[in-house]
């Protein structure tokens, strides 16, 4: 089968051939008709991602969508003619989704919703896996509850928005002047982080107690502010990306909780994988409910193409999930 393929890190991807796989115990065959591009695929790439433990050679490659082929022993819930996607390799030494077939762990996928292209929802599982982690396994967010999202515009954070507004919150996200529509229109009130200050926008929405959740998407400086804005007593900081040094004490004094969030645990420990397929299963249902909807670049690449579509990320200047068609 065809396949991109990663030689040596930092190293131009190379279209190649290998071997089609075969399925095991309680492995479905998919063949793939669409891989979502994240970021975290390029920092893998470029030798940045230590912690994705990725063997190589290797094939990237998070996100999949496609059609099962056969499924292995022990598989009960897929049949060959199904449509599915989900959060399936590319990391440790799990192979990923840039080929024509994969033969993945049955217990990460479901069934594609009808409201979504191939496309669309190859851009979901990632970013929808992160984003329900944090504001539902670990915040719980419900209705009633005022929700800021840090980055509101980007691929977690406009998921995290659909997400926070299908549970009943009352949402508010930040982004950039340039970005500050697409929250809108998402739902979320927008606030521009350029122009307004932590204290100017905690007081302004929520009368200075703070927001119940916070879900930052941005990491560094952004994850200091959200331990200051957060609702005394009761609130919640969630985080995607804790990197850096970061002193606590202004969370503790407002007597606030954090939690961290790894998606990436279940690929590599083998450890929680049948959650990561619930999670799916509640994406395909919010998405036919018409709550969910990934907003995708306008490109369309190949296989072929990989390298333009891995750039068209790094240099931030897509308009949405990049996604490659496989078939």
């Amino acid at each position: 089968m065809r396949a991109v393929l990663l030689q040596e890190f930092d190293t131009p991807l190379v279209l190649g051939e290998i071997n089609k796989p075969t399925t095991g115990p309680g492995e479905v065959l998919v063949k793939i008709k669409a891989s979502g591009v994240n970021p975290l695929d390029t920092k893998i790439r470029a030798g940045k991602a230590a912690h994705a433990k990725r063997t190589l050679p290797a094939v990237l490659g998070l996100d999949l969508a496609g059609v099962v082929e056969e499924v292995g022993p022990g598989v009960h819930d897929f049949a060959p003619g199904d449509e599915v996607f989900g959060m399936t390799g590319g990391v440790g030494d799990v192979q990923g989704s840039l080929a024509e077939y994969a033969a993945v762990d049955g217990r990460l996928l479901a069934r594609k919703p009808a409201a979504l292209s191939m496309r669309e929802a190859a851009a979901v599982p990632l970013v929808f896996i992160t984003a329900w982690e944090g504001l539902v396994d670990r915040a719980q967010v419900h209705a009633g509850q005022k929700v800021l999202i840090h980055g509101g515009a980007g691929g977690i954070g406009q998921v995290a928005v659909q997400i926070a507004r299908a549970r009943g919150a009352e949402v508010f996200a930040t982004a950039s002047p340039s970005r500050l529509e697409v929250v809108e229109r998402l739902g979320a009130t927008p606030i521009d982080y350029t122009t307004t200050t932590v204290d100017e926008y905690v007081a302004k929405h929520t009368g200075g107690e703070g927001f119940d959740v916070i879900f930052d998407t941005v990491g560094g400086s952004v994850l200091d502010a959200s331990f200051a804005a957060v609702r005394t007593y009761t609130g919640h900081v969630v985080s995607a990306l804790g990197w850096g040094t970061h002193s606590i004490a202004p969370l503790s004094f407002r007597g606030a909780t954090y939690s961290g969030v790894f998606t990436l645990l279940p690929l590599l420990t083998g450890r929680g994988r049948e959650h990561h397929g619930e999670i799916m299963r509640e994406a395909a249902a919010l998405a036919d409910a018409g709550a969910l909807k990934p907003q995708l670049d306008f490109r369309h690449f190949t296989l072929a193409d990989v390298a333009e579509a891995h750039a068209a990320v790094e240099s931030g200047t897509a308009q949405g999930k990049v996604v490659i068609d496989v078939d």
